[in-house]
Order: structure tokens, then sequence, then C-alpha cells
């Protein structure tokens, strides 16, 4: 069976091809009843547009990168899912690049990258989102670019956020509410930038529940597993451990639950632990975890459909966050 063409969607459409290809390139400014025509024509014809014509057909692509240097898997999958949802529905691919900021030769690999893919754009995700030397390599190509979570430079480029301070507030502000006094903290990987904020939002609510700042109950971490549970060893080993235990992620909060669960300290029988994202992870372990759900994917999903429309205009959207309440967590013991 011969493949069908785009000659033929113009045809059995009754429009142009340029028309036609503007409707297969979510471009706007077609109007209803022309998108309409040309789609019933697509799906009728069961045509796939080539990604190789349309790459000699213009100046694009039609694929966009995924920047990231990042140690949690279920961070990243929940990124990939976002901007990969969205590029599907514009046809466009997806290439994941992981690198290491701390390389010498990060601005290198980020050029390899644009030249050998022909890059139509790219989404950075942190902490490659602060790193001034690639961001500059980027604004020297003139290649589109949005950065999820950007710390610095926010006028620069389009970003895409969740509000650190207030969310890291609401937890322990959770935890005071529910008898709470001694909460260990264990902070994020001092690369990114999210981290010192989750710390702000911490000594917030400690400020407003009128508990002063102990700098014995704050263990910095990685944003990994065992980086919790020896932050969780160390606080655990105190005079007076802390009742409750807040980690700046998911993966970290299991670690602190495995380090008490082999001290035999009961979870939240004697110990309350927290954590931060709401990944697959938050209810995979046991019990789940009381953490706040931080929207990766929909933060990838509008990172791609903004740095899609390929425009000029640069934008910061704030989206929700949410305190997700389950097993880990009770009011102390009196």
């Amino acid at each position: 069976m011969t493949r069908a063409t785009i000659k033929d969607v113009s045809r059995v459409a009754g429009v142009s091809i340029k028309t036609v290809s503007r409707v297969l390139n979510k471009e706007r400014y077609v109007s209803d009843d022309m998108r309409q025509k040309v789609e019933e024509a697509v799906a009728r014809l069961n045509y796939h547009p080539s990604l190789a014509a349309r790459t000699l057909a213009g100046r694009r692509s039609f694929q966009i990168g995924l920047i990231h240097d990042n140690p949690s898997p279920y961070y990243i999958f929940n990124m990939q899912a976002g901007v990969g949802q969205r590029c599907r529905e514009a046809d466009f691919r997806m290439i994941v690049q992981p690198c290491d900021i701390n390389s010498p030769g990060l601005v290198d690999d980020i050029g390899a990258l644009i030249d050998q893919a022909q890059l139509d754009g790219i989404i950075m995700t942190p902490p490659v989102t602060d790193v001034g030397t690639a961001l500059a390599e980027l604004f020297r190509r003139k290649l589109p670019v949005v950065r999820v979570q950007p710390g610095t430079d926010l006028t620069a480029t389009s970003g895409f956020y969740m509000n650190n301070v207030r969310a890291a507030d609401e937890m322990p502000s959770y935890l005071f509410a529910r008898a709470h006094r001694r909460i260990g903290l264990v902070t994020g990987h001092a690369n990114y930038f999210a981290s010192g904020q989750r710390l702000t939002g911490y000594r917030q609510a400690l400020q407003r529940a009128g508990i002063g700042f102990d700098a014995a109950l704050v263990f910095p971490g990685q944003f990994d597993f065992q980086s919790g549970a020896a932050a969780a060893e160390a606080l655990l080993a105190l005079d007076e451990p802390p009742t409750a235990i807040f980690a700046s992620s998911d993966e970290m909060a299991a670690g602190v639950l495995a380090a008490a669960h082999r001290r035999g300290v009961s979870v939240p029988g004697q110990l309350s632990v927290a954590g931060f994202d709401d990944t697959d992870l938050a209810q995979v372990v046991w019990p789940a975890l009381t953490t706040i759900r931080q929207p990766i994917r929909d933060l990838g999903y509008a990172a791609a459909d903004l740095l899609l429309e390929f425009g000029e205009r640069i934008e910061r959207r704030q989206l929700p966050h949410e305190l997700v309440v389950r097993g880990s967590t009770a009011p102390p013991k009196s």
C-alpha cells in the first residue's frame, strides 16, 4: 500500500500544502474550519509526516533537547514524561542529555549536542539552569531556551517554577500544628538554588511558631537515598533527637525511613518523616510518605509548550504545589 503524502492530504482537505504544513506544525492563526479539514484528511488517510521531509522543507529539525544533572531518577522520569508528552503532541522529538555541571567540558558538550542534533531549542533543569557559562553559550548561538526552576538571571529566559519557600514553610507548619517542636531538616544539594529556598521556608516556619533555630537539627544532603540515611543516623544520635524529620526530597526521606527502621525507631510512632516532590517513591516506601507534591510533569509540559511556540516572549509562570498527608507522620507520643 502506497504511503500517503502531504500532497494527498492537501487534495483531500481541499486546502493548500502550506496550510497543511501549518496545521501539522501546530502553528497559530489557522482557522478552526481549515484545521478541522486537515485533521480529518490526516485521519482518513492515516498520514504520518516524515521527520526527514519536514526538516528538509524548513529550517527546523523538529527536535528539542532536555539537559539535566540530577541524581534522582524519579525526578528525571517525571520531567521527561511531561516534556515528552508535549513533544509527541507537536510531532517533535525529545533528546535527553545528562551532564555534569562541574565538568570543564560542559559548554563544549552542550555545543556538540546542538551541532550534532541541530536542535530547535533547549529545556534546562536544575542545577544546569543556573550555570552562567552554559546560558551564555546558548545566548551566543541565539537558540531558544526555557528553564525549569531558575534561581538566577530570572529575566534572561522564560522559566517555570513552584514556590519552594512557601512549600517548605508548609511542611514544618503542619508538623508544629500536630505538637512537634523539634523538627530536623535534611537540606538538598548545595548546587541547587531550591535547597537554600527550602531552608528559608523551614526557618520561616520556625520563626512564626516562636521556636528558635537550632543548627544541630539541620543536616546537609545530596538529594539521594544515602545522604538521607546518613542525616537520619546523625540526627537520631543526638542527646535530644527530633520527633520529626523533614527531608528536602522523597529519596532522602526514604533514606531517613531506612535508618529509622535499622535503629528500631517506629515511624510514625516515635518519629514522623516527611519528604518533598511526591514522586512514585513516596507511595512505594512504608509507611507511605507525607510529602510536598511538586508538579514535575506539569513543569516539563509547560516548559516544552512555551518552547515550541518559538516566540521571543519571556514568561515566568508559577505552578501550584500541594501538601499530601500519608502514614509517615503523626503527633508525637507524650
